[in-house]
């Protein structure tokens, strides 16, 4: 996508100012989205976008630039321009870079995603789907499925030599149902995708998810209010490692360890979770909505241990977070975009199987809340204070589910939450998602089996 003497040119450049390090990041990326709904096509959106990222690191000072032109004038005035941000002496020493570097990785494999499939028959299987969900009950009084396609094809060139490329193809299909009785609605919802292409649409089992979000909905709609207090909460697989990824996962990146602005910032090698719990940030899994092969840094993805026995044994780790903290780099330099600056963040992100059944962890918690589906919350990296809905729950008596509830939140701090999951369940699932950070929204999935927590504090309406 670029000419290699461009790039050389522009970390000449960049050296001459005085820099310690360049590297540029090339990105061009085709994007189609379908929406659907009120049992009709509303939006089709498709488009091109190309464009190159420059940045230049100063000891432990970053600055970076973007710009969708790849002549070689524009790159190296804005090169020249950005460093003039930061006063250094002008080094006259320069090398001539042959971007020969060996960056050896594993190929992360797609679901197969050369098949050609025409625009009518993706819209006839959204179709479907909002047939099946609407047949499930009078009640479904709305359906909303999207369809997002988009593959970024990506080069980095840097001042150390190196050249990577990478093909990155991906596919989400979203799908929400809407229940009413007249007077209330309530929502049930599931969005599978994965690194490829359409052949993992083809995939999934269209009558099994209409059945799961219309139940879903309908359920959360007869739910009686769910009663507040501190009591035993099962979160189960899938989606439930959603808090795990906001209350934890983003306390061990570097981007807010470098700043002292996590709670974990100096616990590295100390228990900071019940023994129970083991936790893995891995980039490396064939298929999976959040793998790569290389970052955005281009270095090799890798499994990364976070949490082993309760005890902290990593941080995710970016270039940048490694001159800062000393930490090693494991290959989580993410970026949505060439617009942003890469910054460490997580990839697919899971607690690890246990060996209980859900029908063990039910039992052995007595009275308490079984939430079954997560949904959306916010938490502050720098206390680790979550706020959690549930967006599917059941109130739990002696062991047995008892009834739905609805409009319950979990509240807590994350490191606390930690060292309360005693038991961890059998049924490990992934889920994707999309993180927001200060490198903007990524594809990242999150993942668990179901765990206990011996005692949180439930917000409810009852």
């Amino acid at each position: 996508m670029l000419d290699k003497k461009v790039a050389n040119s522009v970390i000449q450049a960049a050296l001459e100012c005085g820099a310690s390090f360049c590297d540029v990041f090339v990105e061009r990326t085709t994007t189609q989205t379908l929406g659907y709904r009120s049992q009709s096509i509303k939006d089709i959106k498709s488009g091109i976008d190309f464009g190159i990222g420059v940045r230049l690191i100063f000891g432990e000072k970053a600055l970076y630039a973007y710009t969708n032109s790849k002549n070689e004038n524009d790159l190296v005035n804005m090169t020249r321009n950005l460093a003039g941000h930061y006063k250094k002496d002008q080094i006259t020493k320069s090398n001539t870079f042959d971007f020969t570097k060996e960056t050896p990785y594993k190929t992360v494999a797609a679901v197969n995603s050369d098949k050609e499939v025409s625009l009518d028959h993706k819209i006839s299987v959204m179709k479907k789907l909002d047939e099946l969900t609407r047949a499930e009950s009078k009640k479904i009084s709305q359906v909303n499925i999207g369809l997002w396609e988009f593959e970024q094809n990506i080069e980095i060139f840097d001042s150390e030599g190196l050249y990577a490329t990478e093909k990155r193809p991906y596919i989400r299909l979203t799908s929400t149902a809407i229940a009413s009785d007249g007077s209330n609605q309530a929502t049930g919802s599931f969005h599978p995708g994965a690194r490829g292409g359409w052949e993992f649409v083809e995939g999934v089992n269209l009558e099994k998810l209409a059945v799961e979000i219309s139940k879903q909905s309908l359920t959360v709609l007869d739910a009686d209010p769910c009663p507040a207090g501190n009591m035993p909460v099962v979160i189960d697989n899938g989606f439930g490692g959603v808090i795990f990824h906001e209350a934890c996962g983003h306390l061990l990146e570097t981007t807010s360890v470098e700043k002292k602005a996590s709670v974990m910032w100096d616990k590295k090698g100390e228990q900071v979770a019940h023994e129970a719990l083991s936790a893995v940030d891995d980039g490396t899994i064939d298929g999976e909505w959040g793998s790569l092969s290389i970052d955005d840094e281009g270095m090799p993805t890798q499994r990364t241990q976070l949490i082993k026995d309760g005890k902290l044994e990593n941080f995710m780790c970016d270039r940048l977070g490694e001159i800062k903290t000393g930490h090693p780099r494991t290959g989580s330099g993410r970026r949505q975009s060439y617009k942003f600056a890469p910054a460490s963040r997580m990839r697919n992100t899971f607690i690890e199987p246990g060996k209980f059944s859900l029908e063990e962890l039910l039992t052995s918690m007595g009275d308490g809340l079984y939430a079954k589906k997560m949904g959306g919350g916010s938490v502050n990296p720098g206390t680790g204070e979550f706020n959690f809905s549930v967006q599917e729950g059941y109130l739990v008596k002696s062991g047995k589910i008892e009834k739905a509830i609805k409009g319950a939140t979990l509240i807590g701090k994350g490191e606390d939450v930690l060292k309360r999951i005693s038991m961890v369940g059998n049924n490990f699932e992934m889920s994707t998602g999309m993180c927001g950070s200060v490198s903007g929204s990524i594809p990242a999935n999150v993942g668990q089996p179901a765990i206990k927590v011996d005692e949180i504090l439930v917000g409810g309406q009852a």
